[in-house]
């Protein structure tokens, strides 16, 4: 194999690169969309369906949705390979998008085709993942970890093609993947155009250190948010909003508890229930006020 000519930091697997040493180029498939269903139709959509006439999905737009084409040709959901979704979209939107979210499957070896009973349960059902929905969100392929990386690749230049000068793309990964991908939206979208990675908290429901004396990883506590721009120069607005509680009154307007015991009434801020009862102790309950005053006060 010819010497590849590198020139920067970049992750690199087999498969990436043809036998002459150039990068693979990322398929560009355009394919004409077709209609399926349309919710609250237009009357002149209608009369169309009834003389045989099949629009295309580029075709929905009336002038009445939006001052342009990119203004009203929204609300739509399109099912396929997001690979020849987005290579069809290319002709009308490369360039034009403000803001891309994807959720990519995290690469964690899962299979989540299941079997299922019905009935009874003398019949049991297998449901297998379509050609589109193993690419969309099983975690296992051929080639492991090779597969995903040129996956994830070819899909993230097609984003980046679509993405406008002043947008922004938002990934959704898992720790695990983070490292890699980092380096492919680097090598795609530019490591001036990393803006942050945000971390999101994960509920643990299954904590297996409360099981077993021995472990072999902890639970994985947080997703991760990879956040790019197309130009380092791009401006958002502020995210920060201000904080409002869903219970303005406190918590101690909650303290209360509709339970009868005798035992849990006492004086507590100047206030003794005549039914009911606090809902802690009266010692806890005192040092949850001292520790207030001293450190909130």
């Amino acid at each position: 194999m010819p010497k590849i000519d590198v020139t920067k930091i970049e992750l690199v697997w087999p498969g990436k690169y043809n036998e002459d040493g150039t990068l693979k180029e990322v398929p560009r498939v355009n394919l004409p969309f077709q209609i399926i269903e349309t919710v609250n139709e237009s009357r002149a959509t209608r009369e169309a369906k009834k003389g045989g006439v099949q629009a295309s999905l580029f075709d929905v737009y009336e002038g009445n949705e939006g001052d342009t084409f990119e203004e009203g040709w929204k609300n739509k959901l399109i099912w396929g390979d997001n690979l020849l979704v987005m290579g069809s979209l290319l002709e009308k939107f490369a360039g034009k998008v403000d803001l891309i979210y994807i959720d990519p499957p995290f690469a964690t070896g899962a299979d989540f085709s299941f079997t299922t009973e019905i009935g009874d349960g003398s019949i049991r059902l297998d449901k297998e993942a379509s050609v589109v929905e193993e690419k969309a969100y099983r975690d296992t392929w051929g080639r492991g970890l090779i597969s995903y990386m040129q996956m994830m690749r070819e899909r993230l230049t097609l984003i980046r093609s679509l993405i406008s000068q002043e947008g922004h793309l938002v990934v959704h990964v898992a720790p695990n993947v983070t490292p890699h991908l980092r380096l492919i939206l680097d090598e795609i979208f530019g490591i001036e155009n990393f803006r942050n990675e945000i971390v999101i908290h994960r509920p643990i429901t299954k904590n297996l250190q409360r099981q077993f004396k021995v472990i072999t990883a902890l639970p994985q506590g947080h997703d991760v948010l990879l956040w790019y721009s197309t130009q380092p120069g791009t401006r958002v607005s502020n995210l920060l909003v201000p904080y409002e509680t869903s219970s303005p009154e406190g918590y101690w307007h909650r303290f209360w508890s509709g339970a009868d015991r005798p035992s849990m009434r006492y004086e507590l801020l100047s206030e003794t229930p005549t039914h009911g009862q606090w809902k802690w102790e009266k010692r806890r309950a005192l040092r949850a006020v001292e520790n207030y005053n001293k450190y909130c006060a």
